[in-house]
């Protein structure tokens, strides 16, 4: 099998700390003999979940000889809508051993099913432990490839995000959230290496106006030491920097002066930042001459002059977001250190200076029973997936694509994930793989994923507002626009006009209907979280999808099979469509949220469907 990649083996450097050392060793171990760890980490689940009525259902005695046999044999594939009931069961109350013979802690929730909403993922106290472990390989691999970073600090940019409680009492929260408010942070030892500029404090502050001052604030308190900077997301941390392009006049009125803007009222979080804020009119000098520059390219670099970094995500939905990176980055690199997920973390990325298109994730045999899907094309495309069809781990194909299915340790079972991913090499027998995609889903800012099927209901509904001027919608197309922050939704529509001209302000009800019917998980990132911004109509001239299939045929679609796409990537398409716009419009106001309410009854009624249709969601 392929080495790791030459680039992480000419940089990397024999690590100083024992604890980095012993950190390579383990990764090292662990991947060296993958194969054999995955059928021990099978036997461990079965047999630690053998009280599971889930498991007696289809036929597996976990604490049984060959339990793992009868596994492969029995158990089906599965995704959320087939264990929503049980799931419903555990948030109601119910603490049966359903999936785990452990109890179930709380819910994770994660980003949406294919119906929109927040799934819930029942997890186990132990699993924290497993998430852990997989953040203490992150900077060993690092530092191997970027020393020196026990001399300075981090500015990382984290959030708290809503929570709540299931009728039966169990906290359902962002899985970032529950690592966050968790022993396993707030209790961390001393490390040079995560040493960061935000208080915890500010951190878990809730207001996320608050939150994201007292933060930036910091950041540029600790300018001189902040030698990496990042956010989960790269959606998240270039909202950081439009909220410093907008109140970097406040912050440094704060640092010239050392008095803590008014406006920050929590007190935690005014206690932490006074603990570090003096009145140091140079700094301030400093940054406002950066800041008042007629333009921001290279923002980063400039004002934090001794980062080595950004550490974003940027693969996947979040890779639209990498020229504004590196507009703002001048020249950092972008890395992507770690590929994880509500329903469990996966793996990391071994050479994470690599070019963000050739991030590859190797996945970390520990973490959970992995298995894979090849993703079929052709005529094959269409055939039901079976777990007939299934690879193991070390089995997998180089340059192939597969739907990653996990079985882990808090009680799913063969569940499939919805990603795509394709293998781009090995560490000894453990496979690399590049992100690829999400399933089904046509439009991303941020958390927030939304598919053809539910775009296509909103669109349909929002129309109904131009009937009484005797318009008509003809067709439309969608694309995420990244190019501002936040990014938003944006809809080509060709219309066929009525009688009556259209106002303004009936467009306008159009965009707000469109967005009145998403899921929670983007109305949550517009009204509450300001990931999203509004979503944006754009009327083209007719004839305009017309031009759009002489484009597609002349590039070699086939006419007989050409059909408008429901959503376009930036490049010549939407250059095409933006060239031929008339009239834009914006959703006057954000669309109704209201946190955990919405939850339970979506999934009440997302439960019923399937058992209504005999096990089909409609």
């Amino acid at each position: 099998m392929p080495e790791a990649p030459a680039a992480m083996r000419e940089t990397a450097a024999v690590p100083k700390s024992k604890e980095h050392r012993e950190a390579l060793e383990y990764i090292e171990r662990v991947t060296a003999s993958a194969g054999q760890v995955q059928r021990r980490v099978l036997a461990e689940i079965l047999a630690q979940n053998a009280p599971a009525e889930y498991l007696r259902r289809i036929g597996v005695s976990g604490a049984a000889p060959g339990a793992d046999e009868a596994f492969r044999c029995a158990a089906p594939l599965v995704t959320y809508e087939d264990i929503l009931p049980d799931v419903l069961r555990i948030a109601n109350g119910d603490t049966s051993p359903i999936f785990s013979g452990k109890p179930i802690r709380e819910f994770l929730t994660s980003s949406g099913t294919s119906g929109g909403e927040r799934k819930l993922m029942p997890t186990i106290a132990e699993e924290m432990d497993r998430r852990s472990l997989l953040y203490s390989l992150l900077m060993p691999v690092m530092s191997q490839a970027v020393p020196g970073l026990d001399k300075g600090k981090a500015m990382y940019l984290y959030f708290v995000k809503a929570e709540s409680r299931t009728p039966g009492g169990l906290p359902a929260r962002p899985v970032l959230t529950s690592f966050y408010r968790s022993r396993h942070f707030l209790e961390r030892p001393h490390d040079p290496y995560t040493v960061y500029t935000s208080p915890d404090e500010a951190i878990l502050c809730v207001d996320a106006y608050q939150s994201m001052y007292a933060q930036l604030l910091c950041g540029l308190v600790h300018r001189a030491d902040v030698l990496r900077c990042g956010a989960v997301f790269a959606s998240g941390f270039l909202r950081a920097i439009r909220f410093l392009e907008k109140h970097w006049p406040r912050l440094c009125r704060d640092i010239r002066t050392g008095a803590l803007d008014a406006e920050i009222t929590d007190r935690a979080v005014r206690g932490a930042v006074e603990r570090v804020l003096r009145a140091d009119p140079a700094l301030a000098d400093a940054i406002e001459a950066e800041c008042a520059r007629p333009s921001w390219q290279g923002i980063i670099r400039r004002v934090w002059p001794n980062n080595k970094y950004i550490d974003v995500i940027v693969t996947g939905a979040m890779a639209q977001y990498i020229p504004t990176l590196e507009f703002y980055g001048g020249g950092l690199p972008l890395t992507c250190t770690m590929y994880a997920s509500s329903e469990c973390y996966f793996g990391l990325n071994l050479n994470p200076m690599c070019k963000p298109s050739d991030v590859a994730y190797t996945l970390i045999p520990t973490m959970c029973y992995f298995e894979f899907l090849p993703v079929q094309s052709g005529s094959n495309a269409t055939a039901e997936p079976n777990h007939r069809d299934l690879v193991d781990l070390v089995d997998v194909k180089l340059g192939h694509e597969y739907e990653l299915v996990v079985t882990t340790y808090s009680g799913l079972y063969r569940y499939c994930v919805g990603d795509v991913l394709r293998v781009a090499g090995f560490k000894n027998q453990a496979p690399m793989f590049n992100f690829v995609r999400r399933k089904n889903v046509a439009l991303s800012i941020d958390s927030d994923k939304t598919d053809e099927a539910e775009l296509h209901v909103a669109v349909s509904g929002a129309v109904q507002h131009l009937a009484p001027f005797g318009a008509s919608l003809v067709e439309y197309t969608s694309y995420a626009d990244a190019s501002t922050i936040p990014g938003h939704y944006v809809l080509f529509w060709e219309l066929r006009a009525g009688g009556t001209a259209v106002p303004a302000s009936v467009f306008e009800d159009c965009c707000l209907a469109v967005e009145e019917a998403l899921n929670s998980v983007y109305r949550q990132g517009r009204a509450a979280d300001s990931s999203i911004g509004p979503l944006e109509i754009r009327v083209v001239s007719n004839g305009t999808f017309d031009k759009l299939m002489d484009y597609a045929l002349a590039r070699g679609a086939s006419i007989n099979q050409y059909k408008a796409p429901r959503c376009v990537r930036p490049g010549p398409v939407v250059e095409l469509l933006d060239g031929r716009v008339q009239a834009r419009y914006f959703s006057p106001k954000c669309p109704k949220w209201c946190p955990g309410s919405q939850q339970w009854s979506s999934n009440r009624n997302a439960a019923a469907k399937k058992t209504s249709n005999g096990g089909l969601v409609a």
